[in-house]
């Protein structure tokens, strides 16, 4: 019995929601330090409200196409996750913190997305709808893979990837690699594409991992401190955190960089 372009895509669709679904739940044990320390230390809610935004998208996107159905769950769960998240940041905050991450949940998720929400419904019709909306969320996906790029450019100037963890790079390279083939056998280019993007630099880590993994962690007798990478965000990828909690024990924690 042949293999058909919908059996490929449903069987790269449930390992993407695999490897997904994972990546959703790595930031528990951050949450787990927030929570028995009462507060958000350093750690910043930008990454998951992206994340959110981005999950948003991805839905809504998958509800008007009606045949990514597996685009759909992972997204459903990621928003669902990324709410809890930006609660219980919000929660033990301090008040600046807890004010700047309210404006931006409005800015973003509540305003950015109705605009978008009211823009495509109304001004926008038929199969064209879908094609704008997807392009939208293409172009959120590609900034959110082109972030770790910083830490690249760490890696090289500092020859050491104390802030790039292999299993980091291969959750990334295998997760980008899962949705590509969704998009592909679903004949989908706008879920595609920016996987492209991901799996070349999920390479490119994985790479520089094995040229410097055996290089010193100082540099001029100095302890290499950069500042962390903004995590990644969309439903087929959010994983820079570990980025950031592989470093957690070793320096106060900063988000920023995805």
């Amino acid at each position: 019995m042949a293999i058909t372009h919908a059996t490929l895509a449903f069987a790269f669709g449930m390992l993407g929601n695999v490897i997904s679904f994972l990546v959703f739940l790595a930031p528990i044990s951050t949450f787990y330090r927030i929570y028995k320390k009462k507060s958000t230390e350093g750690f910043q809610s930008l990454p998951y409200l992206v994340a959110l935004f981005s999950s948003m998208l991805w839905l809504y996107y998958a509800f008007l196409k009606k045949d990514a159905v597996l685009l759909m769950t992972i997204n459903s769960f990621g928003c669902f996750v990324e709410i809890i998240y930006i609660v219980l940041y919000i929660i033990y905050a301090s008040g600046d913190a807890r004010k700047l991450t309210l404006k931006l949940f409005f800015a973003m998720n509540v305003g950015s997305f109705a605009l978008i929400l009211l823009v495509t419904h109304f001004a926008i019709h038929g199969s064209l709808r879908v094609q704008v909306l997807g392009w939208i969320c293409v172009t959120l996906s590609v900034s959110v893979f082109a972030a770790p790029l910083s830490i690249v450019a760490q890696v090289v100037r500092t020859k050491s990837v104390e802030f790039m963890p292999f299993n980091l790079s291969l959750t990334l390279t295998l997760s980008a690699t899962a949705w590509f083939g969704y998009g592909l056998f679903l004949k989908d280019i706008c879920i595609a594409l920016p996987n492209v993007l991901g799996f070349a630099l999920g390479l490119l880590q994985m790479l520089l991992y094995g040229i410097y993994r055996n290089s010193s962690k100082k540099v001029n007798g100095k302890e290499n401190k950069a500042p962390l990478p903004l995590e990644p965000l969309k439903a087929v990828v959010i994983e820079v955190e570990k980025t950031e909690e592989a470093a957690g024990d070793k320096e106060k924690p900063n988000d920023c960089a995805v």
